[in-house]
């Protein structure tokens, strides 16, 4: 079985897609954990704030596969729309920041977005770069955007 944290993304109504995401992921592998949800403002496009959820899922594919094979398929079925703009708005975006403990997206030691739900998920994971750990970046990184938490959203805790 392989592990993988995903970063779920929306700001086309995400209050109703991130949950669908969330369902439809559950239908192809098993959801561990779920951190809060964190609203940032859009990066590289103006546009409607994003709301952001790290989960945890266990899964027998490998990462190829799972992007492919189930990824891929809920976005399309959820009416995402890929543009020349990959900051265009969306109405899911799911990314596979780490995969059995190694981190596939180097942006979750630089940007706020991915940095703070992931972080709820794998906090003592250490940036090579600079012996920092993912909790103490992200709480820098909360410091200089203005992301908003909403542990409420959803009723997850």
């Amino acid at each position: 079985m392989h592990q993988a944290i995903l970063l779920l993304g929306s700001n086309i109504f995400p209050a109703e897609n991130i949950p669908t995401a969330i369902a439809l992921l559950q239908e192809y592998c098993h959801v561990l954990s779920l951190s809060i949800l964190w609203e940032t403002l859009a990066v590289g496009n103006p546009g409607p704030n994003f709301l952001n959820i790290a989960v945890l899922v266990e899964t027998e594919r490998e990462s190829e596969a799972f992007k492919w094979q189930i990824i891929r398929p809920i976005e399309d079925k959820m009416g995402r729309v890929r543009t020349s703009n990959k900051n265009a708005p969306r109405t899911i975006d799911i990314d596979i920041i780490i995969w059995d403990g190694q981190v596939t997206d180097s942006h979750v030691w630089t940007w706020a977005h991915i940095a703070l739900p992931v972080s709820a998920l794998a906090p003592q994971l250490v940036d090579p770069a600079t012996g920092k750990s993912l909790q103490d970046i992200a709480r820098e990184l909360r410091e200089e955007s203005r992301a908003v938490p909403h542990p409420e959203f959803f009723g997850f805790q």
